[in-house]
């Protein structure tokens, strides 16, 4: 972590290159008259690039500047995506309702910017007939080719066989829609009280549905969903 810089009374050198508030270069002066500015101004003389010869220092608000970095700083946290790899499981000959519910899991995952891991999951007899896996998973992988696209082949692992879509969308697109949706939600609730109680019971009943199928895996972008 870098150290904070020097301010006022902290700078111990005989000259620098004054920065006014606005930016405009007022040029080399005696430290003596820097501070001099800095207390007209009613601002900090801060020390901005220590390293140059003289150094250089700018009149501002030192608190305010330090608060608005923070802000920043914090909203680029709040901003950060991180690549998920949704898990979605299936058996080989599931029923057209299933393989529905399921897709549409696939399909919001997706929207989300996020991966899926799809995992077809063979029993007994299933396991000497792996063409009927991979038929199941070449038919997702169409049915959801505008929203992803294959990022890792089918592959046999064991008594399953594995596929990896990643997403068209980027992360933080996904992410801005989010926020957008969720005011426009927000807004809808205040304009209808009575819509909104019906609208959590649904989200909370699709929530308990997806947790059976899916587990959540924080990934690099560039990390192989297939370990």
């Amino acid at each position: 972590m870098s150290a904070e810089p020097r301010i006022n009374d902290r700078i111990r050198v005989p000259e620098v290159r004054l920065v006014g508030p606005s930016g405009e270069q007022v040029g080399i002066v005696p430290l003596a008259k820097a501070l001099e500015l800095a207390q007209e101004y009613d601002l900090d003389l801060v020390e901005v690039a220590a390293n140059a010869r003289p150094p250089v220092c700018k009149l501002m608000d030192y608190g305010k500047f330090k608060y608005e970095s923070a802000m920043k700083a914090r909203e680029a946290r709040k901003n950060q995506a991180h690549t998920v790899i949704k898990e979605m499981k299936l058996r080989p000959k599931i029923d057209p309702h299933d393989y529905d519910t399921k897709k549409g899991h696939v399909v919001r995952f997706l929207k989300q910017g996020d991966k899926v891991k799809i995992t077809i999951m063979f029993r007994g007899r299933e396991q000497s007939r792996p063409e009927l896996g991979y038929r199941l998973l070449q038919r997702l992988a169409t049915d959801v080719e505008d929203l992803g696209f294959v990022e890792s082949n089918p592959k046999q692992d064991g008594r399953n066989m594995i596929m990896v879509l990643g997403p068209h969308k980027k992360k933080t697109e996904a992410m801005a829609e989010a926020r957008q949706a969720q005011e426009a939600r927000k807004a809808d609730a205040k304009a209808n009280p009575g819509k909104s109680q019906n609208a959590a019971e649904s989200e909370d009943a699709e929530d308990a549905a997806e947790s059976e199928d899916t587990v959540d895996t924080e990934a690099p972008a560039e990390a192989s969903a297939e370990a």
